[in-house]
């Protein structure tokens, strides 16, 4: 059963129709590339996806649940919306990094704001079970309840810093979690990016042109970070003008072209075995660019 399910996508902007109805599959622990010429639609597709964008019309499915139904006329909620971006994480093309954080804040701070969140909750659900404790008692229930909340802060900030340090081990960053984004390579600021994507444990992680911004010998280190995240089951998409590493690396390959899928299928069926003419003409081009 696909964990991901995009169902006839559409998006305009204005009299322009950008996405012109998208549907694909994507199963646990598969990869796809996009891949095709700018102004194709995939990065509008990407934030269409991850609800930076809202879709004309189409559907969203992940894990059977539908998050998304364009086609229903409902305008989504601020506080869904947050949700709904939750099963995915997003790695951007120029880093998006706050300048003003070390590395590990950076990483943390997404996780930090879900904890105030989870202590909030928590306080209340402890106010409530106070309204129902006996007037004598109300007092020293009221000092357990703050120890409570204080131990609950306590084990949330232990596990912030321990999923922190097991991300940055993890894109080959620990030494350098007390710097700031200025005092790191383009190649590293990437991997500190795709730390703080992972940090909420998205179903689906997401990159738009990740290594686009990088000189080309910075791109390997980013490239090799997401090889690592496909061997360890996580399921992605990404956007990418890297033709070798859409090869090596994807379960799947799709072209668009003008707003449609050209072509859908596996590496070897995309780079070996190209039926359109759009596809072809743009794998050539791509062999004379190298």
């Amino acid at each position: 059963m696909a964990l991901l399910e995009i169902r006839d996508i559409h998006k305009s902007f204005g009299e322009n129709e950008i996405l012109k109805g998208i549907s694909f599959d994507l199963n646990q622990g598969e990869v796809l590339s996009i891949i095709g010429s700018s102004g194709s639609g995939k990065t509008t597709l990407l934030r269409c996806i991850n609800f930076l964008e809202i879709a004309n019309k189409g559907q969203i499915v992940v894990n059977t649940e539908t998050i998304f139904d364009g086609n229903s006329g409902e305008k989504i909620k601020d506080k869904d919306l947050r949700k709904k971006r939750l099963n995915f994480g997003l790695v951007f093309q120029s880093f998006n990094l706050f300048p003003q954080y070390t590395v590990e804040k950076n990483v943390s701070l997404a996780l930090k704001l879900q904890n105030k969140e989870n202590v909030k909750k928590y306080k209340n659900n402890l106010k409530n079970e106070l309204k129902k404790t006996s007037k004598e008692d109300k007092k020293k229930v009221r000092l357990e309840n703050k120890e409570k909340v204080n131990n609950y802060k306590k084990s949330l900030d232990d596990n912030v810093n321990v999923v922190v340090n097991n991300l940055l081990s993890q894109v080959g960053l620990v030494d350098r979690k007390n710097f700031y984004p200025n005092q790191l390579s383009g190649g590293q600021q990437q991997r500190v990016a795709i730390a703080r994507a992972l940090a909420l444990n998205p179903k689906i992680l997401c990159f738009d042109e990740p290594t686009s911004a990088l000189d080309p010998e910075l791109t390997g280190e980013v490239l090799k970070v997401i090889k690592g995240l496909k061997d360890n089951g996580r399921t992605m998409i990404v956007v990418t003008h890297e033709m070798e590493f859409a090869k090596n690396v994807s379960d799947k390959v799709m072209f668009m072209a003008d707003g449609i899928i050209e072509e859908i299928g596996t590496p070897e069926e995309i780079f070996n075995n190209p039926k359109s003419s759009k596809l072809k003409n743009f794998l050539q081009k791509s062999l004379e660019e190298i």
